[in-house]
Parts: C-alpha cells; structure tokens; sequence
C-alpha cells in the first residue's frame, strides 16, 4: 500500500518534501518502524489502511529508522513504533508503542481538522475581509456540525457584534463552553456587548448627562451613563463615574456599580492599564 499516495515511502532525501512541505496542505502522520520490530508490523498496517480510508484529509509517510539514523536522531526516536503529527511542519502530537486502532482513531482525531473546524477557518476570511454575511453563514455552518464549535461561537459572536445585532452576540458568547482556550475572549466580547444593549435599552447620552447634571444625586442616571460611554469605549469616563456612585452609596448603587466596574475590566482584560488602575483604586473604596 505505501506509495499509494496516501502512504508513502519516505527517507533523508525525500523528507523535507514529502512531510514538511506537505504538511502545510494537510496532516502528515510519519510512521517511523524498522523491518525487524514486531510491534511496527502490528500498527504498521492498521495506519495505512487508516490512510487510505481517509481520502486524502491526512498523509502517512513510512519512515525506515535504520536507513534513517539522521532523521531518527533529529526527532528524538527512543523507541519503535513511533509515530509523529507534522501540521504547518512542526510536531503537533505523538505517539509511542503498537497502542490499539480506537486509540489510534483518537490521536488522528485529535489532529485533524473536523468539517467544523474548516467551515469555521473559512469562515475567518470572510470576517477578516468584513464580508459579514459570508462570514455569519460560515460560523453558522460548523455549528450545523459541532453546535459547541468555540471557535466558531465567538467567531458567529464578532460578527454580530460588528452588524450590532448585540443580543444576539451576547447568546453565542455565552454559549462557549467553560474550559475552552476560547472561553475569556468570549467573555471579553459578551461584556462589550452588554453595554451596547444598556445603551440602547435607556436612551441617548446626551440627555442622561443633562440628568446628571441637574440632579448630581441622581444614582440611576450615572450608572446609565456609564454604560453609554463604556458601548463608545469611553471606559476612563465610566470608571471614574463608577467610583463616584460608589462614594456616593454604600448600599444597593453601591453593589450595582462595583458590578458595572468587574463588567468593565472583563471587556478590558486584565492586563489593560485601566483594570489596573482602578482595580486599585475599587479595592481601596471596598476595603
């Protein structure tokens, strides 16, 4: 079966081509076995009839690490059967020993992208090149096919808050699941939004300021108002208007601003010089 395409025979000539070069254009697992190793004749033909089953989304290159010392040593071979994920030319995962096919069938899983994963990648470039619609029925699509698709959830997140359909952005963010790499980004985007739907629930700034100003008591009006600067990233304006209500009450408006301050840190992030600031500054006022 090797040279079939799908599995091929690769050696110190032919591996920078063949594994490196192709594994920027799909998943290259190196199989890397001697003739006189009995396990590597056991995995051996498990990986490429695997190979040959998965038309084309993955590549298996047979690797000799006795015609191969170079190359064994380069890559850290200890012992055989060793198999090795190359994505984009570098070693994403691996694997040592003849281990059972569910456990191989996981390790490929694990490295190649699922028709989620490239609906969602696709669906990048259309964001980067805000076509939003191109991009919100990408997003969509690999959530037809993984509904818990993180990436493909904040990415459906951005690009309703970019049409400023913000409630809506706020629901795919919450659906990010806990645990996920991609879970604070979406709590960062969630917090923007929120403050986007505040705004636009209580009216226009320009009169809540005036509410303000004639009733500088007027606690409602200044957490309102903060929400409208901080949906136009006026968030030093906001902070500052925050610890005011803050002073200003030590009960009910006093919990409700300290919550709007925590919101506000989570769209900065916390390495912001902002959240930093008045993270202090909070801390002095409760404490």
């Amino acid at each position: 079966m090797a040279g079939s395409g799908a599995v091929i025979e690769v050696d110190e000539a032919s591996f920078e081509h063949e594994v490196i070069d192709r594994s920027y254009d799909v998943p290259v697992l190196v199989d890397f076995w001697a003739p006189w190793c009995g396990p590597c004749r056991v995995i051996g033909p498990v990986l490429e009839r695997l190979a040959s089953e998965a038309g084309g989304a993955w590549a298996l290159a047979k690797l000799n690490t006795d015609e191969c010392p170079n190359l064994a040593m380069q890559y850290d071979i200890r012992g055989i059967p060793a198999v090795k994920a190359f994505v984009e030319g570098q070693v994403v995962d691996e694997f040592v020993g003849a281990v059972p096919e569910p456990a191989i069938r996981e390790f490929i899983d694990g490295v190649i992208p699922s028709e989620a994963d490239r609906l969602a990648e696709a669906a990048m470039v259309g964001e980067a090149s805000e076509d939003w619609a191109d991009a919100e029925a990408g997003y969509r699509a690999a959530l037809a096919h993984q509904a818990d698709h993180a990436t493909a959830l904040v990415g459906l997140g951005r690009v309703l808050f970019n049409l400023r359909r913000h409630a809506e952005a706020v629901e795919a963010f919450e659906q990010v699941p806990y645990g996920t790499p991609e879970r604070a980004s979406a709590e960062t985007w969630a917090a923007k939004a929120r403050f986007h739907t505040e705004s636009r629930v209580t009216g226009d700034e320009t009169s809540t300021r005036r509410r303000v100003s004639d009733d500088p008591d007027d606690l409602d009006a200044r957490l309102t108002l903060a929400s409208q600067l901080a949906a136009r990233e006026e968030y030093r304006e906001a902070l500052e208007g925050l610890l005011d209500v803050i002073r200003r009450d030590r009960d009910a408006y006093h919990d409700r601003a300290q919550e709007k301050m925590l919101a506000m840190f989570k769209a900065l992030g916390d390495d912001h010089p902002l959240t930093h600031e008045y993270r202090a500054q909070l801390a002095t006022l409760i404490w």
